[in-house]
């Protein structure tokens, strides 16, 4: 088995979710990239950069399987073009590499960020809502559309290919962290006073890796799935983690106008005129006024899907935030966990 974005947040749960099956694993990791998440695992690691077709080519020799789960996913880049180089270039490099190693099944995952979410909707999507064009807003959403489309015309053409649609994961390793695990991580550290009402679709980074391998056994070719967990307003994800920790949370209610607004300032300022990281990402403010709400019943029907209540992710990830020393030490100090279950007699 091949993993790219090995070392990743759901790259690494992926690895981990293969080895009690005694598989041989091959773990792609970018160049310069953190280890982190592979340390201790018996795997083959090798570096190697997906828009060069040559490495990948050799990394895959004889790989039965193969995971693509290696993206750029960021809101900003100096260069624009290095979204389209990875996200687009690179999927084409692994799909035509797995296949010249005669690779009987390769995974794509691909983002609910490529699903026709519209703002002021508030049903869920599921794989069968088309993006309008017009809200694919940055280059990660509009990369991993037309990477996602070099996919699907690859199963088209006979690559024996199934896509996940992964949501917003909660859980241990998030080493970077992703934007799901940085709203938890600035509610643990003090750094929100108020919430914008939105809403995400959160699981459990091991239900989707483990949502992965059942798309892997069981995912009809050319055929997408949406692996996910619970819908909760932020609201209701801000009150879980209060439950799961004793800090107290926001209560105050940002209209998401003023996130936008601010979007667009440090856009202009940060973005193009000082050629810097945003403060405040564009894209990111946009999907703040967008509830990012899925239906995931194709996978739990038709794959026999399952998933954990959002408070174990939201607990778990919390707990490691805690012990990898991310949350400031006066804030750990006020956490209190609840007392652990009685063992039955």
């Amino acid at each position: 088995m091949a993993v790219t974005g090995a070392a990743g947040f759901i790259g690494s749960a992926i690895v981990r979710a293969l080895l009690p099956l005694g598989v041989k694993v091959v773990a792609l990791v970018e160049p310069g990239g953190s280890t982190a998440n592979l340390d201790g695992l018996d795997v083959d690691v090798r570096t190697v950069d997906i828009r060069e077709l040559a490495e990948v080519r050799s990394a895959f020799d004889h790989a039965r399987a193969v995971f693509h789960t290696a993206a750029l996913f960021a809101f900003w880049a100096k260069d624009p073009d290095v979204f389209y180089d990875v996200n687009v270039q690179g999927t084409r490099n692994v799909i035509a590499a797995a296949l010249a190693a005669g690779s009987e099944r390769i995974v794509y995952t691909s983002t609910v960020a490529t699903i026709g979410l519209h703002p002021g909707s508030e049903h869920p999507a599921d794989e069968t809502v088309f993006a309008h064009i017009d809200h694919l807003y940055g280059h990660y959403k509009q990369s991993k559309y037309v990477a996602e489309h070099e996919a699907l015309r690859a199963a088209a053409e006979g690559a024996p290919l199934a896509l996940v649609h992964p949501t917003f994961p909660l859980g241990p390793r998030d080493i970077r962290p992703t934007p799901t695990g940085k709203v938890l991580l600035d509610f643990l550290n003090g750094r929100m006073p108020g919430y914008v009402d939105t809403a995400m679709n959160v699981a459990h980074v091991e239900d989707l890796a483990q949502g992965h391998l059942l798309v892997l056994e069981r995912g009809r070719q050319g055929r997408s799935y949406i692996i996910g967990g619970e819908n909760l307003s932020m609201r209701s994800l801000l009150s879980a983690a209060a439950a799961c920790t004793g800090l107290t949370a926001p209560t105050r209610r940002w209209p998401g106008v003023l996130g936008l607004g601010a979007g667009y300032v440090s856009d202009v300022v940060e973005g193009r005129m000082l050629h810097r990281q945003p403060h405040v990402p564009l894209e990111a403010a946009r999907m703040s006024l967008t509830h990012m709400i899925f239906d995931d019943t194709r996978a739990r029907e038709e794959l026999g899907y399952t998933s954990r209540p959002p408070a174990e992710a939201i607990s778990d990830s919390a707990r490691w935030f805690v012990d990898n020393g991310y949350v400031r030490p006066e804030r750990v100090s006020q956490i209190t966990w609840p007392a652990a279950p009685e063992p039955s007699d």
